[in-house]
C-alpha cells in the first residue's frame, strides 16, 4: 500500500520520465507538520531548472476546497537558490497563504544573486500539461478523490511588477510580453 508521499513521487516519476531529482529538505517550523522537501530537476526540460515541493499540502487553509497545493518553479538558471526559495515559501507560508492563481508573494529581498527579482506570481505551471499538475490523487486506498494535490507555478517577478499586478490584476500582467522563465530579464512594466 503506497503512502501519500509515495503516490506523489510516483506521479512525479511518471511526469519526468524517471529523472532522478535532487532532494532539498526544508526543516519544519510548524508544530505537527513534517518538513517540506523540494525535488529539483536540473536541465528538465532542457535548459531549465525545474523544482517541485512536497509538504505544503500537509497544511490546511480555508480556501483549499478542491485540493491542496504544492509549488513548482521552472527557470533558465542553474542556481539551486530558485528551488530552495519555493521550498522556504511553502514551509513558511503554509496554512496562511492560499497560493491561488494571481496571488503575489514577496520573498523579502533578492531571490538569487543573479537577479534583482524579489517576488513571485502564482499561475499554472509553464512546463506541465494540465493532467500533470491538476487533480493528483494521493488518497488512501478506498478513498479515491478525497486527497488531491494541485501543483501551482511560481514565477519570479520584480517588485514593480508585483505592484502592477496589485493595481491592474494578474490578467493585465500576463497580457504583457515577457519571458516567465528568464530570471535576468528587466521589468516588463
Amino acid at each position: 500500500m503506497a503512502t501519500r508521499v509515495e503516490k506523489y513521487l510516483a506521479h512525479l516519476d511518471r511526469m519526468t520520465g524517471g529523472a532522478e531529482p535532487r532532494f532539498l529538505p526544508v526543516p519544519s517550523t510548524k508544530n505537527g507538520l513534517e518538513n517540506v522537501t523540494v525535488m529539483a530537476y536540473p536541465g528538465l526540460p532542457e535548459g531549465l531548472l525545474t523544482a517541485v515541493t512536497y509538504g505544503l499540502s500537509l497544511a490546511e487553509h480555508p480556501e483549499w476546497r478542491h485540493g491542496t497545493p504544492e509549488l513548482c518553479i521552472s527557470v533558465s538558471s542553474s542556481d539551486e537558490l530558485w528551488a530552495r526559495a519555493i521550498g522556504h515559501l511553502a514551509e513558511g507560508l503554509r496554512g496562511s497563504c492560499p497560493f491561488a492563481y494571481g496571488d503575489t508573494v514577496g520573498f523579502g529581498g533578492p531571490i538569487s544573486p543573479e537577479s534583482a527579482m524579489t517576488a513571485f506570481v502564482v499561475a499554472a505551471p509553464a512546463v506541465m500539461d494540465r493532467t500533470d499538475y491538476a487533480g493528483i490523487d494521493v488518497s488512501a486506498p478506498g478513498h479515491e478523490g478525497h486527497d488531491v494535490i494541485n501543483i501551482a507555478g511560481m514565477y519570479p517577478i520584480h517588485e514593480i511588477e508585483r505592484k502592477f499586478i496589485r493595481e491592474h490584476g494578474p490578467q493585465a500582467f500576463w497580457e504583457i510580453e515577457w519571458d516567465p522563465c528568464n530570471v535576468t530579464r528587466p521589468p516588463a512594466v
